[in-house]
């Protein structure tokens, strides 16, 4: 079995599929664009959907590379020997070209041969798909196996649970799939049979590879239809290869933790390996400023917000800023432990490199944000913990989050390791509760964001629709506003985006508005049913609120928005468009004020 880097394990992948006739293409981004049922990539298939449902790829029928990939399923377990949040998958793919009898051979001959990983044959056992009510048993693989030289009795069936893979959201490509392991307890794997694999003593195998044999399209209904195009899908974990392959007890020995780890020892009076405890410290801030490093870097950057992308985000920011805090790594170093993957990973993902002023911004922001209340907080935490008995009430849960800024997942960690629980429906009722009271507080005070319906007034919100759609134009299609409030002498508006706009950007929405403006177009509403407003492309916040019919304000095919509010009947009448102001609103949201020069 040989020792490989991180380095050399991409490349004699990469290589060997090269090889074989496929082409390299590069990894895509961590926020998935065709599967709105998941936050993030957690596999190499993602972005690869349209494809293996037979749209044509324009690097051909097959095609390697390594993904950048997140879970976040297991996020609490972070800081045992294999947990990642953020993880590289070796994939290759076939597109309706070849299937099993070309794939599994391939497989053997990547795993066994002495020119590649070098591993044993009696080292590894494999499953296969025992057969359900959907799909028959996967006879196929397991005697293309054999003909190949794994042992026999080293073949195993599993039911669905255990060899079948996908779809990756509640619809979409799936197949039987066979794994690929690693027998770490040969006197344990010896008394199993070939149904027997999940009876085997924890430890006894160590998952490398899984090839999928997508055969089938899963529809909403719950039946498998056979795809038009036969399909494989490979992936293998370089983090988890490298373990196995140099001889270790965990993926945070490997090389690509090693620069990290030093930097902390550096930052710190600990070492990696010195307690329990402190090698538990290590691993969160190593895996979760990784992940944060990736998140915020990608081609499509995240910022912590509280929803979505941007909450796991913050979650994990503050997660490493706790445990960093309990071995003594100062404030402000989570930057510099950022650093040591930037340099690492700089060749293979350039957008590191690149976007790094990003991420050490946001690496600061977020750790000073939380580090102001942390202390206070986990004070306030002890005084909780010491008079509960078995519960954390959730108003106290909501208040350590409102007040302290603990999401209410650290809240239960730091729980758990009391022996306590948190009260969770009492936390959603209380946060609940809280957005309604700021809802009907809001309200108010505006209507639809405005202070009255005064012409001037009017005017601005009128501009308001073409600064939200310049601002589309200019710097993300993505950007979508977070807020509104309209006086007669200026317009406040709040959108999602990580930074503050440059000059040129400025310079460039103002142009954009002022543009419209001169056209002096007419500014046209229609009352139509909601879903016919979605489908003819009408953006609108807010959908609760909206009933079966909406208004619809359309400015020519620059601004299309679903809207209840007063506006001008066409531009002429608004003025010259400025920008007075740019003011950052949280993490992740910016606010621009800007006025009407008559």
């Amino acid at each position: 079995m040989k020792k490989l880097t991180s380095e050399t394990l991409r490349q004699l992948y990469l290589k060997f599929f090269e090889d074989k006739g496929h082409k390299i293409i590069p990894s895509a981004s961590l926020i998935p664009e065709n599967d709105p049922t998941v936050l993030f990539t957690t596999a190499g298939m993602h972005p690869l959907v349209p494809y293996l449902l037979g749209e044509k790829h324009p690097a051909g029928k097959r095609i390697c590379d390594v993904q950048k990939c997140v879970r976040t399923g297991d996020i609490d377990e972070v800081g045992d020997s294999s947990h990642c949040t953020f993880f590289e998958m070796l994939g290759n793919w076939s597109l309706g070209d070849y299937f099993k009898e070309e794939m599994i051979p391939w497989s053997f001959e990547f795993l066994t041969s002495p020119k590649y990983l070098g591993i044993p044959v009696k080292d590894i056992a494999v499953t296969c798909f025992a057969g359900d009510k959907d799909c028959p048993k996967d006879e196929d693989s397991a005697e293309i196996w054999r003909k190949c030289g794994i042992l026999p009795e080293n073949i195993y069936f599993l039911p669905k649970s255990g060899n079948w893979w996908g779809p990756a959201g509640a619809t979409g490509p799936c197949g039987p799939d066979t794994e690929m392991h690693i027998i770490r307890n040969h006197a344990a794997a010896d008394k199993l049979n070939a149904y027997q694999f999940d009876d085997a003593p924890s430890g006894t195998f160590l998952e490398i590879w899984n090839d999928v044999f997508m055969q089938y399209n899963k529809t909403a209904d719950g039946k498998y239809e056979p795809l038009k195009q036969r399909n494989v899908d490979t992936g293998m974990g370089l983090e988890r290869t490298l373990c196995i392959l140099n001889g270790k007890s965990s993926v945070y020995e490997t090389d690509i933790f090693e620069n990290a780890i030093a930097k902390i020892e550096e930052l710190t009076a600990h070492t990696y390996d010195e307690s329990e405890e402190v090698t538990r410290a290590f691993r969160v801030v190593l895996d979760h400023v990784r992940t944060a490093t990736f998140m915020i870097g990608d081609t499509k950057g995240i910022a912590p917000s509280n929803t979505d992308q941007g909450y796991i985000l913050r979650r994990i920011i503050r997660r490493a800023v706790r445990f960093g805090r309990n071995i003594g790594l100062p404030q402000g170093s989570l930057k510099e432990v950022s650093a040591t993957f930037i340099a690492k990973y700089a060749e293979v993902y350039p957008e590191l490199k690149i976007n790094s002023a990003r991420i050490y911004e946001e690496l600061e922001k977020e750790e000073n944000k939380f580090s102001k209340t942390l202390q206070q907080g986990i004070k306030e935490f002890e005084k909780v913990a010491a008079i509960s008995t078995v519960t954390i009430d959730g108003v106290t849960a909501f208040h350590l989050y409102d007040t302290y800024g603990f999401p209410v997942e650290i809240t239960g960690e730091m729980a758990r390791e009391k022996g306590l629980t948190v009260d969770i429906a009492g936390y959603e009722a209380a946060y609940a509760e809280h957005q309604a009271k700021s809802r009907a507080g809001s309200e108010q005070k505006f209507a639809c964001g405005l202070a009255d319906h005064k012409e001037e007034t009017t005017n601005l919100h009128t501009a308001t629709h073409l600064l939200h759609a310049a601002l589309k134009k200019v710097c993300s299609p993505d950007i979508e506003q977070r807020g509104s409030n309209i006086t007669e002498e200026r317009l406040r508006f709040d959108f999602n985006f990580a930074r503050k706009l440059t000059p040129e950007e400025v310079a460039e929405v103002e142009r954009l508005v002022n543009e419209q403006i001169a056209l002096d177009i007419p500014v046209v509403m229609k009352e139509m049913a909601l879903e016919d407003a979605k489908a003819q492309g009408f953006t609108g916040l807010f959908d609760s609120k909206y009933g079966e019919r909406v208004k619809t304000y359309s400015i020519g095919e620059f601004s299309k928005e679903i809207c209840g509010g007063p506006h001008a009947e066409h531009t002429g009448l608004l003025g010259a468009f400025k920008i007075a102001k740019q003011e950052n609103v949280s993490a992740g949201v910016k606010r621009i004020k800007a006025i009407l020069i008559k």
